[in-house]
């Protein structure tokens, strides 16, 4: 073989490995395996880190051994096969270098398979769901698992932007019976609640479950996720009256961030509710019954974001 095609050759055989994976951070890789049983595995290379070319060393992935030499060949298709890979001196068994691989599944056409996030129902099936109160800037991220695992672990963070940067709360997990939620607050830079927004923010959610990889990501203005707390409402049962005040956590002078409200009358028997629409911060039902349930719910009044959870009764 000449010595230009032996080059030529190498040179594809890099690219392919490169191609192979991507960096996470430092000392640790993404790979890319496509997961079905015809595909082959990914073929990469690791190099320990000594400058000593006659340095006699050996690689380790758990205790095995896995090669000698500066340079190890790696094939990584299934969980097994990713984890820590560690470059020892062969004569006193000290640790020079180490790469830890990662695998995130990937279907035919190159895909993220994402399977360890459970989705929510609203909005949309979707996997990153976030919200907020107010206009403040502030709002809250939450993803769910199936069930809580002691070894995964979640990173939320933004694709920042030229407006400004969010930090984000550690996240914190509830769990109930059946499935596992996570909550992150987060907080946009700088945010004016008076300003016009013209470019989203993208939130970023990184999840490792021991060795394996996924990524999931959200992008909207922050008046496409408001959601109001629900209002504080009362009844005066002597003219019928049901008054409620905005939530005290939302964003003031209320002349500026206006609420609509709806009014829901239930009667005893199931299934029949009446619904009324108001700008107002009260509305008159004469005819509400003892046994009759009155509750309210608020929404930004000019833009068509998600109504508030619906209040506590208010007689």
């Amino acid at each position: 073989m000449s010595r230009l095609l032996f080059a030529i050759l190498s040179l594809f055989s890099f690219a392919a490995l490169l191609e192979a994976q991507w960096k996470l951070r430092e000392n640790v890789y993404v790979i890319e395996s496509e997961w079905n049983t015809e595909a082959p595995a990914k073929r990469v290379e690791l190099t320990c880190n000594t400058s000593d070319e006659t340095l006699p060393v050996y690689w380790e992935k758990d205790t095995e051994l896995k090669g000698t030499g500066k340079t190890l060949i790696a094939e990584v298709k299934e969980f097994p096969d990713a984890g820590n890979y560690t470059c020892l001196t062969a004569d006193t068994h000290e640790i020079i270098s180490y790469d830890f691989f990662l695998i995130t599944k990937i279907d035919s056409n190159g895909q993220m398979i994402r399977s360890i996030l459970k989705s929510f129902d609203e909005p949309n099936k979707t996997f990153l769901k976030c919200e907020a109160k107010n206009y403040s800037g502030i709002f809250v991220c939450s993803w769910m698992t199936e069930n809580e695992s002691p070894n995964v672990k979640f990173t939320i963070r933004s694709l920042k932007g030229s407006q400004g940067d969010v930090i984000c709360s550690s996240p914190v997990a509830h769990t109930d019976t059946s499935v596992t939620e996570y909550t992150a607050q987060c907080q946009k830079e700088s945010y004016c609640p008076f300003a016009e927004e013209h470019e989203p923010i993208e939130m970023f959610l990184e999840v490792i479950d021991e060795v394996e990889y996924e990524n999931y990501t959200s992008s909207f203005f922050i008046r496409d996720i408001i959601k109001p707390d629900p209002p504080q409402c009362q009844y005066v049962a002597t003219n019928g009256t049901v008054t409620w005040t905005y939530p005290r956590t939302w964003s003031t002078p209320k002349s500026y961030f206006p609420l609509t409200f709806r009014v829901k009358v239930e009667s005893a028997k199931k299934h029949n509710s009446q619904i009324r629409d108001t700008d107002e911060q009260s509305i008159q039902i004469p005819t509400a019954g003892p046994k009759r349930k009155i509750s309210v719910q608020a929404r930004d009044r000019y833009y068509n974001s998600s109504w508030s959870e619906w209040s506590s009764l208010c007689r």
